[in-house]
């Protein structure tokens, strides 16, 4: 009876705990499922989210560039990539694939006897297993809890999807190099191609990363890549996926012409980049747009931008060489002063030296110094900086920064930069940019948008536009070109030379501009006032703030030459104005934002254009008429002025339409020169586009050469660059306005209506309807007039000296009047040398306290 109690007690002891056991596996078992259950949704292929670099587009859907984290991923179908990928794969990772449900006995057994022997007989994880772990468990964590963890998700991964797509997933997620997931992206960096195109040499190469992506990377190890890549096709040939044939073509292809040169480098950096200026400039602008959970780098955006990689390409073309060439130009003409001043001024300084005793001045002492202080910034102090970050030594490693920065300003003062950036007239659309010589992580400042330059005579057009609308001024109002003294709101002084010291005399607005006169600009400037000039400019330069516009545009008469900071893109903006019928133009670069599954996400365009579409009349900057009249007083520059030689007086834009018709698309643009020469500029406009151009030194007090000026050096690389990227384009001309404007024939010289006295020949000039001269010229009927006095005068004169008689009816041509008088009054003087008209007054000095000028 006591046995049968104790084992009824048992029974029911046992009972109970098979109850409890049953409750507890019942309910892990729900949680697990519960937690599993979602993983259609959460590891279904259609919904798989890792990663992904945003992609960067030009305007022709063309790749620029990507924006990667350390995690550069692209996804590809297992349907798209070569089977002897798929079978160098399984060949290397996990042979029974196919076979089995996410695991295998034997390969547990053999890796539990490989940990009891201390062997490496290979793992035990098959393809499931691993891209178990790498979705659901820490790789990093080698204990039993995580393969079951491992196991566990595999079974439930061998449910849910076929072979095939655990496959795809396990091929786009695992790691596969430095920075790199993925067989797609892993191809693209180490062959630079796409998976789809891998021979089987470099599947081999791409399987055993998977093991180790560092030791066995091609770029770092290529030896051992080498070597184990062999093996792989080696069991490929054993298991009949490739013959031995093909095996060996293709690894001695691969291997025999391989570059052992190449260097290894994080995938960010070593990213393919056909416009980085433009790139980083538009990176820089969705850190400001993207919010919220937005990851540039991770998200998988698309960016559509506005820029041309055919424009681009043209102008990284020609301003490298142009940047190369003004550095040559620059290095030749310092060494030139420097060679004068120790032919011409170290004797003077060594002799003042030693007769004064003044040790500061020795030339030769001063120079060997400088050689020493260049050389130990180039060679020794590198060398020093290691050293102090090696030892610790803080006081050190101060000194040597403080070299560096020292390197750094005297490197900004001596080295020729450039810039270039072009905008669609119409849309705003930024279509080329070149921030700089070369773009690296020490050359990072984008001077087309960052800069902040003077742009010298390029800067009159913006206040010239203002003179037109006042009415004082006119294409054919008359100016006198000659020394004068301006005097600033507080006294001082200021005299404005042209450039190389010539003085033309009378002249016509549209002729001081288009030969960049500067004393018409500074009497244009005084005519109309500097409220009206600085309102006009910060419309233009679309500066807005009033602090802004007090100190960009200081209220001094230098501002007529341009010495008021801004960027080539606010440059280029202001002339596209003109080009845009007078309408507002706002320069941008993205144009939409699209997430992963190609939604949109952001329209910066679509939201530009309605807030332009909001202001209604109020988009337009200036008038069409202002901007028509500005278009043609500029498109003379490059008929006849600083723009004629570079662009073969427009002629460059010459090209043939489909029928073999020549035509010629009309340009528009300005020069300038800062003083010293030490910024060279060009911008410049078609009806299409407008370019600007920008030479000189990221830190001012150096001269780029007196041979370097705007027309010399930007205007040349400027009318290449245009000419080449118009090539092709359909003939297309300024929009006239169809009122407001009449175009009116007057003489050269005076502006006025000609008569047939003018013979110095007339030109046909568009003002606004009512500036219009009505006046006939009577400057040349005076000048006949006041010939034949003269010869009256002078023959009178020398037949009361006794001189030959000057005959008074003189053939003479009334074409070249003046020449005329000074001919006759040279005659006079030589029959008069001997008689003495007492002594003659010469005329005052200058002021020598006048403010710095610009030339051009």
């Amino acid at each position: 009876m006591a046995s049968r109690s104790l084992t009824r007690i048992l029974l029911k002891v046992l009972i109970v705990l098979a109850v409890l056991f049953a409750v507890v596996f019942g309910v892990a078992f729900g949680f697990g499922i519960a937690s599993v259950r979602n993983i259609v949704s959460v590891e279904n292929f259609s919904n798989f989210d890792p990663p992904l670099p945003s992609r960067l587009l030009d305007s022709e859907g063309r790749l620029i560039t990507e924006f990667a984290s350390n995690e550069k991923r692209e996804i590809v179908s297992i349907k798209d990539v070569p089977p002897h990928l798929v079978d160098a794969l399984v060949t290397r990772e996990d042979k029974p694939f196919w076979t089995h449900h996410g695991f295998t006995i034997k390969s547990y057994a053999r890796a539990f006897i490989g940990i009891i022997t201390g062997k490496n007989l290979g793992g035990g994880s098959t393809i499931t297993l691993q891209l178990a772990g790498t979705l659901y468990a820490d790789r990093k964590d080698i204990s039993f809890r995580r393969k079951f963890v491992e196991l566990w998700w595999a079974l439930q991964l061998e449910r849910r999807f076929s072979k095939q797509e655990i496959l795809e997933m396990y091929m786009n997620r695992m790691i596969m190099g430095p920075g790199v997931y993925g067989v797609e992206a892993a191809s693209k960096y180490f062959f630079g191609h796409s998976a789809r195109d891998v021979t089987v040499a470099e599947a081999a190469i791409l399987v055993i990363q998977l093991s180790s992506p560092t030791r066995f990377n091609p770029i770092r190890n290529p030896n051992i890549a080498r070597e184990r890549s062999r093996e792989v096709l080696d069991n490929m040939v054993e298991l009949g996926y490739v013959d031995k044939d093909t095996a060996d073509d293709s690894f001695a292809e691969y291997w025999d012409s391989y570059d052992y040169t190449r260097v290894a480098n994080a995938s960010f950096y070593s990213r393919d980049d056909k416009a980085p200026w433009f790139s980083e400039y538009v990176r820089r602008q969705l850190e400001d747009m993207l919010y919220g959970s937005t990851d540039l780098y991770k998200d998988g955006l698309t960016i559509h931008t506005t820029l041309n990689l055919d424009y681009q390409a043209v102008a990284d073309k020609y301003m490298s060489r142009y940047i190369a060439q003004v550095n040559k130009e620059y290095l030749a003409s310092s060494s030139q002063r420097l060679r004068e001043a120790e032919r011409v001024y170290a004797p003077m300084s060594e002799m003042l030296g030693l007769a004064f005793n003044l040790e500061g001045i020795f030339f030769q002492e001063t120079k060997i110094r400088g050689k020493s202080m260049e050389y130990y910034r180039r060679s020794l102090n590198p060398t020093v900086d290691a050293l102090a970050l090696m030892f610790g030594l803080e006081p050190l490693k101060a000194a040597t920064n403080a070299s560096y920065g020292a390197s750094k300003t005297e490197m900004e003062k001596n080295v020729v930069e450039g810039a270039l950036v072009t905008i669609d007239n119409a849309t705003g659309h930024i279509k080329a940019l070149v921030g700089g010589s070369k773009f690296d992580q020490s050359n990072q400042l984008i001077r087309a948008t960052q800069a902040q330059l003077m742009p010298g005579s390029c800067f009159k057009p913006l206040y010239y536009s203002a003179a037109i609308d006042s009415r004082r001024f006119t294409p054919g109002t008359l100016i006198y070109d000659a020394p004068v003294v301006f005097y600033n709101e507080d006294g001082t002084p200021y005299i404005p030379l042209n450039y190389k010291g010539e003085w033309k005399g009378q002249v016509l607005t549209w002729y001081a501009l288009a030969k960049s006169m500067n004393v018409p600009a500074v009497k244009v400037l005084d005519g109309i006032g500097f409220d009206a000039a600085i309102n006009r400019a910060a419309a233009l330069l679309d500066i807005t703030s009033p602090e802004q516009i007090r100190v960009a545009f200081p209220r001094v008469y230098p501002l007529a030459l341009g010495i008021s900071p801004v960027s080539p893109l606010k440059m280029a903006r202001a002339f596209s104005v003109f080009a845009n019928q007078g309408r507002e133009v706002t320069p941008i670069a993205i144009r939409s934002i699209e997430d992963r599954s190609g939604r949109p996400l952001l329209d910066p365009e679509k939201d530009l254009r309605a807030e332009q579409k909001k202001k209604g009349a109020g988009i337009q900057v200036v008038s069409p008429q202002n901007a028509y009249v500005m278009t043609d007083l500029l498109k003379r520059v490059v008929k006849e002025g600083t723009l004629a030689w570079p662009t073969s007086s427009g002629a460059a834009f010459t090209g043939k339409d489909k029928d073999g018709k020549r035509y010629t698309i009309p340009a528009a643009g300005k020069t300038g020169t800062t003083q010293n020469w030490a910024d060279a500029w060009t911008v410049g406009y078609t009806p299409y586009m407008t370019t600007a151009i920008w030479f000189g030194f990221d830190r001012p007090g150096n001269s780029l050469g007196v041979s370097q000026s705007g027309a010399a050096i930007a205007g040349i690389a400027w009318a290449n660059y245009m000419v080449e990227i118009h090539r092709g384009l359909p003939f297309k001309d300024f929009v006239r306005p169809q009122s407001g404007l009449i175009d009116v024939t007057v003489c050269s010289v005076s502006g006025l209506l000609p008569t047939e006295y003018c013979n110095e020949g007339t030109v046909t000039l568009t003002y606004y309807e009512g500036t219009q001269p009505k006046r006939y010229c009577d400057l040349h009927q005076f000048k006949s007039e006041q010939a034949e006095s003269t010869i009256r005068n002078l023959s009178e004169q020398q037949s009361i000296l006794g001189g030959r008689r000057i005959d008074s009816t003189l053939d003479f041509d009334a074409s070249d009047l003046d020449a005329l008088l000074r001919t006759l009054e040279a005659r006079a003087a030589e029959d008069s040398a001997v008689i003495d008209y007492g002594d003659s007054e010469d005329p005052a000095p200058a002021p020598t306290d006048a403010l710095p000028d610009i030339l051009d």
